[in-house]
């Protein structure tokens, strides 16, 4: 039996993430100080219908994304990894650093009021990032 390529895997995960409402359930863990939240918060925060949001989890949750947790009748999720934080945060700077509009101090500025997300230093890398980086010039 053949393993499946690393690039196939890494595709069906990036596949798990491609929803807006996915991504901001993410970023409401990355976060919570233990990158825990309970379900009543993510349908707070995203204004999902309950029905949506506990599908959006399931994707999350069989790609390996989030975990969950019940006490009672209430359901608690959590990023199965602090790394997820930090490739959330590797795809804002990803995606700061293509801002139309936004020279290169204005990004940096942005990177700096980004909250430090617990259990990594992503914050730190970020902005080292976006410092090194040349300022993206739109072209003529």
């Amino acid at each position: 039996m053949d393993a499946q390529p690393l690039y196939a895997i890494k595709a069906e995960l990036f596949k798990s993430l491609a929803h807006p409402a996915r991504i901001q359930v993410l970023e409401v863990l990355a976060a919570a100080p233990d990158l825990t939240a309970p379900v009543s918060r993510l349908l707070k925060v995203t204004g999902a219908e309950p029905s949506a949001l506990s599908q959006h989890l399931a994707v999350l949750k069989r790609a390996g994304v989030v975990a969950s947790t019940r006490s009672g009748n209430a359901v608690e999720y959590r990023l199965a990894e602090p790394l997820v934080a930090e490739l959330l945060l590797v795809a804002r700077a990803f995606l700061l650093r293509r801002l139309v509009g936004l020279d290169h101090d204005e990004r940096l500025a942005i990177a700096r009021r980004l909250p430090t997300l617990p259990g990594a230093s992503a914050r730190a890398v970020l902005e080292v990032a976006l410092a090194e980086a040349a300022p993206t010039e739109t072209a003529q």
